[in-house]
């Protein structure tokens, strides 16, 4: 071997040898900084790294010390080689997604914490938990972790069937969030029979035998499958309020009905003015009314009236602190859980035709092209002349008869002005599909009905959005009264959606044959033009859905932040006090505004719009949960047929198809898919046949038959029928 051969052997070799070492230090880099807190001695470092030649072995030594000598590693009090890092502990929310694993969701921080079922010892979902860091990711998006500490449980009460034996009983959650069942000694079943739908309490999280919560029935709601206990069920899961307590009660009956003079003379009095309300047929409690009359100057007034229950629900009262508690009515698909007791909600503050009302009130003078000439806040006192529903309204505009019809196409006429100029300015033009049911007396399913917007529930929200926008941009603008130089306000915010929620849409988009193409005229316009491109094609639904979901979520705070979807700059909710708490914040703070106070600290507005914007998300929760239990409780009666359906998801563990007539949504599992053995395409979100060579891709139309409903899960098990 010539010299010039030998010197590029030994160049080779020193390079292996250098990159083996560099490996080497990164794999003892990993272990330490996988394990904070945790010692090893110079053998395990070596049997953890898994070298085994002298030389590497030497190099693990010299890697321990020189890492000892930049103080990343110390000396342990047994002579073992420990991590100089300090241990990081975090904490959050538990969200246990499925059996095998969960994360923990931690306040203001991008991602969440992976964790394994056995590492969250005995957390469950929804709990608050200490956790620390075991495994930092570069790579991938999600840190690894264990819990440490249980802070606080989510809950203690668990709503679930019960199963009885004849030496124990198991309650199967209801919450498929919850991955066991809780073990009931039989006298403390409390008279609940097979199959009941039942409140159980825990009483011990964890027992040693079973490894399963114990608990106590507390409560029997029904058996499994009728409509009162599946619906309590559904209320006891997200912990919504059965009922008001009596002293709440009696505290909204004490309130007279009887309007004072002396309060009537500090308002302005518009009982001579026409005023009327459109609401669903259904509706009982009226917050809003619209008024119209011609001025002289030949403009336009419009004055959007909201029932005054900061008048009557005064602060720090038995009625204010439960509405608080409560910030929202919850709308169930058989019944409204109110935020006030039925005295007030019902009655006192609904807007009832052929009654004076007190009422808050903006007043807005417009001009030919619905453009604000002037406006007046303030409280006032009104006088409904009609309760229209939104189908009496509707035949209003379209046959231009009947009583008020003129002054309803005037408004309709101005309300389309003004929403023309609104998605000019780049609102977005979102008409997601929602249903309800026509229900007989015992709260059956007779048929699943898509709710059709028309213009009569356009005129009544373009009005209700403008005076919730011209409420908090006066606020806004009034001159500043605390040393911050803000004014104390209760804003409703929608910040600018997630650029990667955006993409992945993008591509969901893309497989039903869209474009949506942010780098064209900004995100508001690509979206309306998506928009508009699949009105009535079937997958309307579904897509308007997903760009629902990848927009931020709405929110209440005293930041001011704008509403993206609106393409507002402020904006507040000042419409609907009967139904929500931050309204009732919104009229106090306007009045105390409106007659010169400072500006308030702005730390229990804050606390209080936080609850609301967590309550809010309950109730739409809640309101999603009872819809499903009725789509499936529906779809079990139905007939055996085949239906026409669309992919709107494809996983590795089965496909989802939302059946085009009944807008319900199932699931084809693989396992069941017997023709072939589908491969699962995640990129492209699809599944092909190994011998067939079939396609399933998200947004495929498809054909269904219904397998099985489970309505205590609320799921429904599809089969594709591919001879049709």
């Amino acid at each position: 071997m010539n010299k010039k051969k030998k010197n590029k052997e030994k160049l080779k070799a020193k390079k292996a040898k250098g990159a083996n070492y560099i490996e080497l230090k990164d794999a003892i880099r990993r272990l330490f900084g996988d394990n904070p807190g945790k010692d090893f001695s110079l053998r395990q470092v070596i049997r953890q790294t898994g070298v085994r030649d002298q030389k590497s072995k030497e190099a693990v030594k010299e890697i321990l010390f020189e890492m000892e000598r930049q103080d990343k590693l110390a000396t342990a009090r047994n002579g073992n080689f420990i991590s100089t890092r300090e241990e990081e502990h975090l904490e959050g929310r538990v969200d246990h997604v499925n059996p095998k694993f969960g994360y923990v969701i931690v306040p203001g921080r991008e991602s969440d914490i992976w964790i394994k079922t056995d590492d969250l010892k005995g957390a469950i979902d929804g709990d608050e938990v200490r956790v620390r860091i075991t495994k930092s990711s570069q790579n991938s998006r999600r840190d690894e972790g264990e819990v440490i500490e249980i802070i606080a449980r989510g809950r203690e009460e668990i709503v679930g069937r019960i199963d009885i034996s004849e030496k124990f009983a198991f309650v199967i959650a209801d919450n498929r969030k919850y991955h066991f069942d809780i073990f009931v000694y039989p006298e403390k079943i409390k008279g609940a029979e097979q199959n009941d739908k039942v409140i159980v309490k825990i009483k011990k999280w964890q027992d040693q035998k079973t490894k399963n919560p114990v608990g106590e029935v507390i409560k029997i709601l029904g058996k499994a499958g009728e409509n009162e206990a599946e619906i309590h069920s559904i209320m006891a899961e997200f912990d919504l309020p059965f009922e008001f307590r009596e002293d709440v009660t009696e505290a909204a009956k004490r309130i007279s009905e009887k309007i004072p003079e002396k309060e009537i003379k500090k308002r302005k009095d518009l009982r001579k003015v026409t005023t009327f309300t459109i609401d669903p047929a259904d509706a009982k409690d009226f917050d809003d009314a619209l008024s119209l009359r011609t001025l002289e100057n030949g403009n336009i007034e419009v004055g959007v009236h909201i029932a005054d229950v900061s008048h009557y629900v005064k602060p720090g009262t038995i009625l204010d602190k439960e509405a608080i508690h409560r910030a929202t009515s919850v709308y169930l698909v058989d019944r409204t859980i109110p935020m006030l007791p039925e005295n007030l909600s019902n009655k006192l503050c609904s807007l009832r035709p052929e009654e004076e009302k007190l009422t808050f009130s903006a007043i807005f003078e417009l001009n030919s092209a619905a453009e604000i000439v002037s406006e007046w806040f303030g409280r006032t006192i009104i006088y409904s002349d009609r309760r229209f529903t939104y189908e009496e309204a509707q035949e209003r505009i379209e046959s231009n008869s009947g009583d008020f019809h003129e002054e309803i196409n005037l408004l309709n006429s101005l309300s389309k002005k003004i929403k023309k100029r609104r998605f000019q300015n780049g609102a977005i033009n979102f008409e997601t599909v929602e249903v309800k049911f026509k229900l007989d007396d015992d709260g059956k399913p007779l048929g699943v009905i898509p709710k059709v917007r028309k213009d009569a529930h356009k005129l009544i929200e373009e009005f209700m959005l403008l005076a919730n926008k011209r409420v908090a941009e006066f606020v806004c603008k009034l001159p500043k009264r605390s040393s911050d130089g803000k004014n104390t306000f209760v804003y409703r915010v929608h910040e600018s959606p997630d650029p990667e929620k955006l993409e992945s849409f993008s591509k969901f988009a893309k497989q039903f044959g869209h474009d949506f193409n942010m780098d064209k005229g900004g995100v508001s316009s690509s979206l309306n033009k998506l928009i508009d491109n699949i009105q009535g094609k079937p997958e309307q639904n579904v897509l308007e859905s997903l760009a629902v979901r990848a927009m931020a979520k709405a929110r209440y705070t005293t930041d001011i932040k704008g509403h993206f979807g609106l393409a507002f700059e402020h904006y507040a909710h000042f419409t609907s006090p009967i139904r929500r708490y931050p309204d009732v914040m919104v009229h106090r703070l306007l009045e105390h505004y409106l007659e010169g106070g400072k500006s308030p600290d702005k730390e229990i507005y804050d606390e209080h719009s936080a609850h609301s914007s967590d309550r809010e998300k309950r109730a739409a929760e809640a309101e999603r949960a009872s819809i499903k239990y009725k789509q499936v409780e529906y779809m079990s009666m139905v007939e055996a047929k085949v239906f026409d359906g669309i992919v709107t998801g494809v996983t590795e563990w089965g496909i989802y198809v939302e059946i085009t007539e009944t807008k319900c949504e199932g699931m084809v599992r693989m396992v069941d898919m017997d023709d072939d053995y589908y491969d699962y395409d995640e990129k492209n979100y699809r599944v092909i046949g190994q011998r067939n060579k079939r396609i399933i891709t998200l947004g495929d139309p498809v054909k269904v038959t219904v397998e099985k409903t489970d309505i205590e899960r609320r799921t429904i098990d599809l089969k594709f029928d591919f001879d049709k």
